[in-house]
């Protein structure tokens, strides 16, 4: 009888004391929160009907608003933002194009290809530690520059031929050049292949300079190389001019 008077009084006390009215009001309010979270939620009713009224407000309003002073202010950022990019890729543009432009000669003197190095080293060669001539006009010196063929010795019994050419100048070693061409023994036909590593990065192109891009393409063209001489050398005057020196 003590137990059952013990359980009763647990009961009659939980009754009583408003524990039941607590958990009533928690889970209400549990209730209340969850169902509010699927009102206002992405896909609840309430945020559709605030959807379709907003919407039915800002719609027109912005369909009728007067844009054009901001089109103007538009348009100048748009200039200035497409005049920075294309500064920055004008070089990649320009080797694109030269790269893709067709090439009807079928063949190139190796003394052309020279005239068109020398005409690099002119525009790009250091002129740091070069002397100054003085007469009439100041300018730099010369610089020496040559090229020379040679023919690999391979082997009695291979199909092929191979050979280097190579640009050098003696002032500046990183307008230098060493350029690949082979040929078959039993080819009719006159000339060499340039052997040119091709890019297949566009990204690179703005890396390449005037002579990579006309070997490249005179590579994809197939284009042959005469050898009408084995070595030629040459002065070269640099482009740059010197600052004025006041003694």
């Amino acid at each position: 009888m003590n137990l059952e008077k013990s359980i009763e009084g647990v009961i009659s006390e939980v009754l009583t004391n408003g524990t039941i009215e607590d958990l009533v009001k928690q889970e209400l309010e549990k209730g209340a929160k969850n169902a509010l979270d699927r009102l206002f939620g992405p896909y609840g009713d309430v945020t559709k009907v605030i959807e379709k009224e907003v919407k039915s407000v800002m719609v027109p309003y912005l369909e009728n608003y007067d844009y054009s002073h901001y089109i103007t202010k538009l348009d100048s950022v748009l200039v200035d933002v497409l005049k920075a990019t294309a500064s920055e890729n004008t070089k990649i543009l320009t080797n694109f194009k030269e790269l893709m432009t067709v090439n009807e000669e079928k063949a190139i003197k190796v003394t052309d290809l020279f005239e068109v190095w020398k005409k690099y080293v002119a525009e790009n060669v250091e002129t740091d530690d070069l002397d100054i001539d003085y007469d009439d006009m100041p300018s730099y010196q010369y610089v020496d520059v040559k090229f020379e063929f040679e023919e690999d010795e391979g082997r009695s019994w291979s199909s092929f031929k191979h050979a280097n050419i190579f640009f050098e100048c003696e002032h500046d070693e990183k307008m230098n050049f060493a350029i690949k061409v082979s040929r078959f023994n039993e080819s009719s036909s006159v000339g060499w292949d340039i052997d040119y590593p091709k890019t297949h990065d566009i990204n690179s192109l703005k890396y390449l300079n005037d002579v990579e891009i006309l070997l490249m393409k005179l590579n994809q063209n197939n284009t042959r190389l005469i050898i009408d001489s084995t070595y030629e050398n040459d002065e070269v005057q640099p482009e740059a001019e010197p600052e004025a020196t006041f003694g």
